[in-house]
């Protein structure tokens, strides 16, 4: 029999078309898209950067790069702790996409630049390098600043210094596990949690052992249990441990000397739901060389500026999330209809996401702010605001990056949360700078103590706030309510996250007012001093001027008139 013919059209078997929907967003400049970065970098004294930035914005925002993040995050490091022959080699191996993020951030200086081209304007170059790298990936990000960050602590220590300090700054990556003297180019990990101490780092049981007469730059070996090792990888790292004369801090190599493995065995690596791409582990040092950093028994004042460092990147990771989660919510909202209009068109929606970029640029202009004061340390305001706004600072950007993130991923809606975009990565990424480095808790009481130690930090905070006096009725009443907090310390543990998220906007308030345009400044102030503090996304009062905001913001050279109408 013949086969019936068709009642159908070809055509008809074509189910759907595929329309209204998003694309990547990729191929675009990181930077010349940023205004407000842009502006940063001017303002805070780093504008000799501006091509190198342009440069690397270019690299960064471009589709192939940005699949190294995402290779890098899909393929996790692994971790074997023996070869083949039984032999202890403890080799945390990686996705050629991580060392391709390491290589690009050593090269162009991000582990070290402040300190091989010292002067004007390095912190903020290096921090909106930092910013714009980060967006392609976090993780990797984690070797990078300590390897930034342990130069300080090892000056402490000339001797040490000498030795290490011209491989530590060097622009050469050399992933390989062999013996530091093989290598020109050095990273620098850190090893200060045990289970039992966690941030109360002078609970820590680990034990040093002098080799002879000990002190600082002598040969110890450690003996005990690091519980959390982030990047184990790399060649050496900053120890804290218990020497005769209390918690001292250690430089420990992961090969010794005459070229056999120093005893660092690496337990297993961390499980974590965010910072995929990096490895951490569970560390025991069974008589592992190192040598002292510092003096006896004051490893945690040698190792505090270490940490001010990591804290400070801490800053400018969260608010570079802010940025990639707005970016990717605008672009979203720009191309995808609903209820007959696209969504950057409709009231509700231009409320959240110009909620959400006012959010960002009050992260950016503070992390960027104390950039500067980092390049200006000569200066007494200056140290003093290091010493007190990189806490206040760290606390706030990196708390609010979660919800941030989440309402990002909101806007975009069902497809967000799909592991095939880029909001699910930045959404486990978002809480991690608010727990590693010191958590909330431990950053508000870091405020008070440095409110105690060194009370002149506190009038330097109100004469930073006041440089904006005048320029806002919202923002005077905020300071002046503000200012009788510090008379009364009644309680004032328990009081600390209130004064300090009070601090964090008063700073974020005053920076906006006397730097960025009107509209932003107008609706920082009235949706977060005006209205009580910061509340749920979405929740600007009637008034605001959405549109500049919006235009402001949006990424790939969107412009008010295309997508912000």
């Amino acid at each position: 029999m013949n086969a019936p013919e068709s009642a159908f059209e070809p055509s008809l078997a074509e189910t759907h078309e595929v329309v209204n929907v998003g694309r990547e967003l990729a191929d675009t400049n990181l930077y010349l898209e940023d205004l407000a970065l842009q502006e940063a970098v001017r303002r805070e004294g780093a504008a000799w950067a501006h091509d190198r930035l342009a440069a690397f914005g270019a690299l960064c925002g471009s589709a192939d790069y940005l699949e190294q993040g995402v290779l890098a995050n899909r393929y996790p490091p692994e971790l074997d702790t023996h070869d083949r022959f039984g032999r202890r080699i403890d080799l945390v191996r990686f996705h050629p996409a991580y060392h391709a993020l390491m290589k690009t951030a050593i090269e162009h200086g991000l582990h070290a630049s402040p300190w091989t081209e010292p002067g004007a304007g390095a912190h903020v170059a290096r921090a909106a390098h930092c910013y714009l790298h980060t967006q392609v990936d976090a993780g990797h990000g984690c070797p990078i600043t300590m390897t930034f960050a342990a130069v300080p602590s090892l000056r402490t220590t000339p001797a040490l210094a000498a030795l290490w300090e011209p491989r530590i700054t060097a622009r050469v990556y050399d992933p390989r596990n062999v013996p530091d003297a093989q290598k020109q180019g050095l990273t620098i990990g850190m090893a200060m949690t045990e289970k039992q101490g966690g941030s109360d780092v002078r609970a820590n049981t680990t034990r040093a052992h002098a080799l002879g007469a000990g002190g600082p730059g002598a040969a110890y070996e450690l003996v005990g249990h690091k519980y959390f090792v982030s990047a184990p990888m790399c060649d050496a790292f900053l120890v804290l441990a218990q020497a005769p004369g209390g918690l001292s801090c250690f430089l420990m190599p992961r090969w010794r000397p005459d070229g056999s493995k120093n005893p660092m065995q690496l337990q297993r690596l961390k499980r974590k739901m965010g910072n995929v791409s990096n490895a951490s582990s569970e560390t025991e040092l069974r008589g592992a060389l190192a040598w002292m950093v510092g003096e006896e028994g004051r490893g945690v004042r040698t190792i505090i500026e270490m940490v001010a460092m990591t804290r400070f990147d801490c800053m400018v990771g969260s608010a570079a999330g802010q940025r990639g989660a707005l970016a990717q919510a605008l672009h979203h909202g720009s191309i995808r209809s609903a209820f007959g209009a696209r969504l950057v068109e409709q009231p509700l929606m231009r409320n959240v996401l110009a909620d959400l970029a006012l959010e960002s640029e009050g992260s950016l202009v503070l992390a960027m702010r104390v950039a500067r004061a980092l390049d200006h340390r000569s200066d007494p305001h200056e140290d003093l605001l290091v010493r007190l706004v990189t806490a206040v600072g760290k606390y706030w950007i990196c708390k609010r990056t979660p919800n941030h993130a989440y309402e990002a991923m909101e806007c975009i809606g069902g497809s967000g949360v799909m592991e095939d975009g880029p909001m699910p990565r930045l959404f486990r990424e978002s809480p991690v700078n608010a727990i590693w480095e010191g958590s909330g808790n431990v950053q508000c009481l870091d405020v008070l103590r440095a409110m105690s130690k060194t009370p002149a930090v506190v009038q330097a905070f109100f004469d930073e706030v006041g440089k904006a006096r005048g320029a806002d009725r919202r923002l005077d009443r905020w300071v002046a309510a503000l200012a009788p907090e510090f008379r009364d310390l009644s309680e004032v543990e328990y009081r600390a996250r209130g004064l300090v998220d009070r601090m964090a906007l008063a700073l974020q308030a005053a920076l906006l007012v006397q730097h960025a345009p009107a509209a932003v400044a107008d609706a920082f102030c009235a949706a977060r001093l005006d209205e009580g503090g910061a509340r749920n996304y979405g929740t600007l009062p009637r008034g605001v001027d959405l549109a500049s905001i919006l235009a402001r913001s949006a990424p790939q050279g969107h412009t008010a008139e295309t997508h912000c109408a």
